[in-house]
């Protein structure tokens, strides 16, 4: 490698390094600022007028928002990494209709549906959140699971496809019991 070449590789790797995900606090939505919600920079959103965000959010790095058919994620949501939710999907569709979908209208097993995930929800790494999917508040989505359906408020949900698998409330207790002082500050979201 030539004297050149060194110097021209470690400009790029320097701007590399200084281009790394961000955090990025605030998210504007409607005109109102959701200044508690965090977004990675390295998050890619598709049809950001279909994605509705309470406050207290964190959306890690890495994930795939395609928001096109409606999304709703409520208040003090975690969605860490490499996460996708999707709306729409041809996963059907694609095999059915071969080299002709593409010059098809309306495909017959084209899915597509909104997705809301309620308040405080932990959504694990790698997870895939297909359309028409509806998860109770206070729920854990375990990583690499594949989530279509309905599923009710404090489930663990895991595997592919994904099931509910337990209940965060059973999780909970014996925090809430040794610290008797957090009881009010769950049962104020949980309640509701």
């Amino acid at each position: 490698m030539s004297i050149l070449n060194f110097f021209s590789a470690k400009r790029k790797l320097r701007a590399l390094k200084n281009s790394a995900p961000q955090m990025i606090y605030g998210y504007e939505q409607n005109g109102l600022l959701l200044k508690d919600t965090r977004i990675g920079s390295a998050t890619s959103i598709v049809g950001k007028e279909g994605l509705t965000l309470e406050d207290n959010v964190f959306i890690g790095q890495f994930n795939f928002i395609e928001a096109t058919n409606g999304i709703h994620i409520g208040e003090g949501c975690q969605i860490t990494n490499y996460v996708s939710i999707i709306t729409h999907s041809s996963h059907l569709a694609i095999r059915l209709y071969g080299d002709q979908y593409r010059k098809t209208a309306d495909p017959v097993a084209y899915n597509k549906g909104t997705v809301k995930i309620g308040k405080y929800t932990f959504v694990g790494p790698h997870v895939t959140i297909m359309p028409d999917t509806e998860i109770g508040m206070g729920s854990i989505v375990a990583s690499h699971s594949m989530v279509k359906g309905n599923f009710p408020d404090f489930s663990v949900i895991g595997g592919t496809p994904a099931k509910v698998i337990g209940d965060t409330r059973k999780l909970d207790e014996p925090y809430l019991n040794e610290h008797p002082e957090l009881r009010t500050n769950y049962d104020n979201w949980a309640k509701k």
